[in-house]
């Protein structure tokens, strides 16, 4: 059978598991998911490696594939084909010079700084890797709200933007769940202890919290669980029994995924300190969906697209410790708004930011711009050259919705992000 759509990416993991998983069903089977390379261990011992799918099929050594035709062949013959991390620019000419369109997925272009644009050598590679297929039916679905500002920067696929992300499992909840379950000021942060994941910001955390409450810590008690491990983890806890915050914070140490899921229904704050290298942060979209009230950096590509300010979570301005001390402290005395903002979080997964709606909302655009069809483009007798004038025009992107998954992609310079956030805010509520 030839298929609608394939997804292509270096591995299959879990956080790209239930929305394949909603592709296959909509499109009746119509999907397969192409794995180019296997995982790394690291990977999987964290518990990426998600469970077997008929879908999914394997590029070998030799490079044939598992289960069907030719992987080139499998590109090449898809109504529409998404690349995510794994990008064969041989497959993307010759896909463009038979008139087939192309979704790439990835997260930003610059986690170390937006400096880098400014290279003349690393210009001429965003030239040929993006700048290129400003004209051509190549779109990009972001992972981040940030990706579209680094694409800006360098005029790349204008008006072809989406808001996208990572999808992991979305669960049910019976009417009052999990808050039955959640413990009285209960604080959880689950990363590896490295630089940019900022596990420091969390014990300073817990230093001003006992300074700041230490005289009501009777009926506002706190207690800061943090799960994981990594290079900073001894520095993480000598620095807890120099602020004499130990009986303060437990370390939990590794968990498997499903462990993290557990903690975070049982705990009433969530808190996110990476900085913007964390390109999307799936953590957000879970502990939204385990009824968390999330305290996260405004710098992590989820946050300005799920977060909204002091509706469903708290944003504070990156790197900032007082304000996310702040923000915590308040939670912490107002258990009734902590209870309202992961009410909130949760409905925001469960209606919008998950698998399902995502994969429904793409299915009815790409029908929309005519991708699914019979019929688009013409395939020419020899492979045209790829430059923008010899590709046929890329359809315009409808706009069916103003927000969430597959609405357009806001431009928004990174260091007008956060103001821009607070601003929409207040129109919101006024």
């Amino acid at each position: 059978m030839r298929m609608q759509v394939v997804f292509v990416s270096n591995y299959f993991n879990h956080h790209q598991l239930s929305f394949c998983d909603a592709l296959y069903e909509l499109l009746e089977g119509s999907f397969c998911f192409l794995q180019t390379q296997p995982m790394e261990e690291e990977r999987v011992k964290m518990g990426w490696q998600a469970e077997e799918r008929p879908y999914v099929r394997y590029v070998q050594p030799d490079g044939t594939t598992t289960g069907g035709p030719e992987w080139q062949n499998l590109l090449l013959t898809a109504d529409v084909v998404i690349f995510g991390g794994c990008d064969d620019e041989s497959c993307i000419r010759e896909r463009l010079a038979a008139g087939k369109p192309i979704f790439r997925y990835n997260e930003r272009l610059y986690k170390e700084g937006q400096w880098k644009a400014i290279s003349p050598r690393g210009l001429l590679q965003k030239y040929k890797d993006h700048t290129r297929y400003r004209k051509a039916p190549v779109y990009f679905l972001c992972a981040g709200a940030y990706v579209p500002c680094d694409l800006g920067i360098i005029h790349a696929y204008p008006e072809k933007m989406l808001r996208f992300g990572y999808f992991p499992e979305t669960r049910e909840y019976a009417p009052g769940e999990p808050f039955s379950r959640k413990k009285k000021g209960s604080i959880l942060w689950a990363a590896r202890m490295i630089d940019w994941k900022h596990p420091e910001l969390v014990v300073k955390t817990a230093a001003y919290l006992k300074e700041h409450l230490k005289e009501h810590l009777e009926e506002i008690p706190f207690h800061i669980t943090m799960i994981g491990g990594g290079e900073l983890e001894e520095e993480v806890h000598s620095l807890a029994e120099e602020l004499g915050v130990t009986d303060k914070i437990t370390f939990a140490g590794f968990r498997s995924p499903e462990e993290v899921r557990a903690a975070m229904e049982e705990s009433e704050i969530y808190l996110v300190t990476s900085d913007r290298k964390e390109g999307w942060g799936a953590v957000v979209n879970e502990a939204m969906n385990s009824g968390c009230a999330v305290v996260a950096d405004h710098m992590i590509g989820a946050a300005p697209w799920m977060i909204r300010q002091r509706e469903n979570g708290i944003l504070y301005h990156d790197g900032c410790e007082q304000q996310l001390q702040e923000y915590v402290a308040e939670l912490l005395q107002d258990p009734a708004e902590c209870r309202r903002l992961g009410e909130a979080a949760q409905r925001t997964v469960r209606t919008e930011w998950n698998a399902r709606t995502t994969a429904e909302r793409l299915v009815r655009l790409w029908r929309e711009m005519g991708f699914l069809a019979d019929g688009y483009g013409t395939a020419p007798a020899e492979p045209a050259l790829l430059a923008d004038d010899q590709c046929l025009p890329a359809p315009p992107v409808p706009a069916l919705w103003t927000d969430g998954p597959c609405s357009p992609a806001p431009v928004i310079p990174e260091r007008r992000m956060y103001r821009y956030l607070t601003e929409r805010n207040k129109e919101d509520r006024t």
